[in-house]
């Protein structure tokens, strides 16, 4: 029987809605700092460990409580430019120091930030102020093989990754040691409506995730689905991706295969018979987001009318960056990324030319497809080019810049700042979702997911 009406979904949003009000995301230090201050108030419930330490010399610890056997791992910041889960994991720590309840349903271990290098380049963003601009100018995303969620080792067909970071091996040793019941990898999107990943089809699990989105009021994301790989088990939940399902899309459209990362944090836990869920969280909304009224524009051409705009703003920060490239540092996480990123999206544009082919020519986009399929653009633009901002600035200001990096440097900036102005146009469309409202449908969806696991157990 689901979870709903008054049932075990009821009692967990009680819960949920009681995370207080929150005006910005902690850093790492502030992060440590709280989860710390609670091991050494409850040293009877808390086992505090340090499992790893980050390429940059910070330690990595998990804070176990609650009762065994069964044990469920949350873990934050495998994007680090996803600071939700910091708080969700910081929330559920306090409430199960508190809560008795809360402590016998499982043993839960919670890692704050498994990436803190990463996470140390966005806290420019994380005090506000809450907009897609300053949000841009100080956003940082690892390059795809540093990331944690995706430098898991992988083999398949002519895909060879085994380049792991010290991190991901921390959370491998875990997740190994655990062999945990679920898992919680906690991330967010950024414009949109809710929606989320599970690694198992579970009785009654889709409409405890509807209901949980509802409860907080904010819409579901019916528009377009971050990958075309990506299957719908419900509105807006979809099968977790997979680095196997990606390979073997981009080989059916004769495209090339990705190799440049590995496998999910999701799939190396699956040998355990683990489940896991992502509750994808967007820090605005916009009301096309759940709109499902047809255009009368052809879908077909709007997915190869972005795919060419899209082009047309990567090759454009390509450019920049292949005139820049040889005199920035080749130490920078921020040089890195954007060297992986840019020929790693300028993939996308022809496989949506030939996704886009493969359409019924008839089938009109939906108001929330044609508005996520713009809106990709602008976030792909205003991530990538800020980061392009930062790295070239960045060699500036130290003072040992070559002449030559100044015209291209002018010239970003001027593009940039077009790109921004176009976003903070769109501002007063846009509401920013209360951080307190995010973290609650985090926090929600890891005990809704462990409800649903004991209700598949126990039949």
């Amino acid at each position: 029987m689901a979870a709903t009406n008054g049932g075990p979904v009821q009692v967990i949003l009680e819960r949920a809605h009681r995370v207080p009000d929150l005006t910005s995301f902690p850093g790492v230090d502030e992060i440590n700092a709280r989860l710390d201050a609670l091991a050494q108030r409850h040293p009877e419930l808390v086992t505090r460990r340090r499992i790893g330490t980050s390429r940059l010399g910070d330690p990595i610890t998990m804070y176990s409580i609650g009762e065994g056997p069964d044990q469920a791992l949350v873990y934050a910041g495998v994007h680090p430019n996803e600071p939700i889960g910091f708080w969700t994991a910081i929330q559920l720590a306090a409430d199960l120091c508190a809560d008795p309840d809360l402590r016998a349903t499982c043993r839960w271990n919670i890692i704050g930030c498994i990436d803190p290098d990463g996470t140390r380049l966005n806290e420019g963003w994380f005090a506000g102020p809450f907009t897609r601009v300053h949000y841009g100018a100080n956003f940082h995303r690892p390059a795809p093989a540093e990331q944690v969620e995706w430098s898991f080792p992988f083999q398949y067909k002519n895909a060879y990754f085994d380049q792991v970071m010290p991190e991901t091996l921390a959370l491998m040793r875990v997740i190994d040691e655990l062999k945990p019941i679920i898992a919680v990898s906690l991330h967010n999107t950024e414009l949109g409506g809710v929606y989320y990943y599970v690694t198992a089809e579970l009785d009654g699990f889709v409409d405890d995730l509807h209901a949980v989105a509802a409860s907080f009021g904010l819409p579901l994301d019916l528009g377009e689905p971050e990958t075309p790989v990506a299957r719908p088990i419900g509105p807006a939940v979809y099968e977790m991706i997979s680095a196997k399902e990606s390979y073997d899309y981009a080989e059916r459209l004769g495209l090339p295969t990705p190799n440049e990362s590995g496998s999910s944090s999701a799939a190396y836990a699956e040998r355990h018979g683990t489940v896991t869920v992502v509750a994808e969280l967007p820090h605005w909304t916009h009301p096309a987001a759940d709109d499902r009224t047809p255009t009368d524009t052809s879908y077909r051409m709007l997915l190869a009318d972005a795919a060419d705009e899209l082009e047309r703003n990567l090759l454009a920060l390509h450019e920049i960056f292949t005139e820049a490239r040889p005199y920035l540092s080749d130490d920078s996480q921020l040089v890195r990324g954007t060297a992986a990123f840019l020929p790693y999206l300028l993939r996308r544009p022809e496989r949506d030319r030939r996704r886009a082919a493969g359409i019924d020519p008839g089938r009109l986009a939906t108001v929330a497809e044609a508005f996520s399929l713009r809106d990709t653009n602008r976030m792909f633009r205003l991530r990538y080019g800020g980061m392009l901002v930062r790295a070239i600035e960045g060699e500036i200001a130290r003072g040992g810049a070559a002449a030559a990096l100044y015209a291209p440097a002018e010239r970003l900036r001027k593009l940039y700042g077009e790109w921004q102005a176009e976003a903070a146009s769109l501002d007063p469309e846009l509401r920013t979702i209360p951080i307190k409202d995010l973290v609650g449908v985090q926090y929600a969806a890891a005990l809704a997911l462990l409800d649903a696991v004991r209700r598949r157990t126990d039949r």
